[in-house]
């Protein structure tokens, strides 16, 4: 048995001594290591980590391990408070060998911001991996409702990747939805963010956007993915100009840039998984 499955088992355990039944959960030790762009988090134990959560950042300033705000804890998978926060309700299910909830609430004082985007990783021995995997990552604010951003599900054992324009709260899944009912979300979810733009911004992205959404339904996934891309593109381009760009901790500000290019990357692996692995 690996460090990572024995540590798994191990906090686990742990829970279920604390409260088999309850809602409650466990907080979990985490050690913070920053690198230029790059926050690097162990869970469970340093040398013997749970998982590890990475968050790499386009261009951040004032990042430190407190002014990140990150924490870690083990949630009852049956607790009906935070099911009811997942999309799909029983088809989205937590593995019980990953029980895992990380929050990242950055203190208003701490003085971190970051421009356009962050890939949000999270790594772990305690899932095995395998191609086409159901796994994915999910987001959601403080205590709100999650959704899906995975832009990829690599080996190693488990590497499950996801792109945002903030913050808080993140977990690994198993996602038995059909493919086609998680892209008409995030189709939805993505025009939302575009309808928040001015005037003279939302055309060429809805123009995007529906020519993507056409693709989809004509099974034209090449054509869809490159949408998408033109989508992410454009956003990159027009950041601190015609979109804003930067989060903040004091929360007074609109990620516009970064959100919409979270939104289009993980539509694009919907799209892509779709188009390898049906529905």
């Amino acid at each position: 048995m690996s460090k990572f499955m024995l540590v798994s088992k191990l906090l686990l355990s742990a829970l279920l001594l604390a409260g088999a039944g309850q809602a409650a959960a466990q907080s979990l030790p985490v050690q913070v290591d920053i690198s230029g762009n790059t926050a690097t988090v162990e869970i469970g134990g340093a040398g013997q980590p749970l998982a590890e959560f990475i968050l790499t950042f386009d261009d951040a300033s004032g990042l430190s391990a407190s002014s990140l705000g990150v924490s870690a804890q083990l949630v009852n998978v049956n607790d009906p408070a935070l099911l009811a926060r997942l999309p799909g309700q029983t088809l989205t299910r937590l593995d019980p060998a990953l029980p895992l909830m990380i929050t990242v609430e950055p203190p208003a004082t701490g003085g971190l911001t970051f421009l356009r985007t962050v890939r949000a990783e999270v790594h772990t021995h305690a899932l095995p991996y395998t191609a086409g995997s159901s796994l994915r990552l999910l987001k959601a604010p403080l205590n709100g409702a999650f959704r899906d951003i995975t832009d990829e599900i690599a080996p190693g054992s488990v590497r499950a990747r996801g792109t945002t324009g903030g913050f808080s709260q993140f977990l690994v899944v198993t996602d038995l939805r059909e493919t086609g009912v998680v892209l008409d979300r995030k189709f939805a979810w993505l025009r939302g963010q575009i309808a928040g733009l001015s005037s003279s911004e939302r055309p060429a992205f809805d123009a995007f956007l529906d020519a993507a959404e056409s693709a989809v339904a004509a099974g034209n996934y090449a054509e869809a993915i490159g949408a998408l891309d033109s989508i992410r593109e454009r956003a990159s381009n027009r950041a601190g100009s015609g979109l804003a760009q930067q989060w903040r901790a004091t929360r007074d500000v609109e990620n516009q840039a970064g959100e919409i290019m979270a939104g289009a990357a993980t539509l694009k692996y919907s799209v892509a998984y779709l188009r390898d692995y049906g529905q």
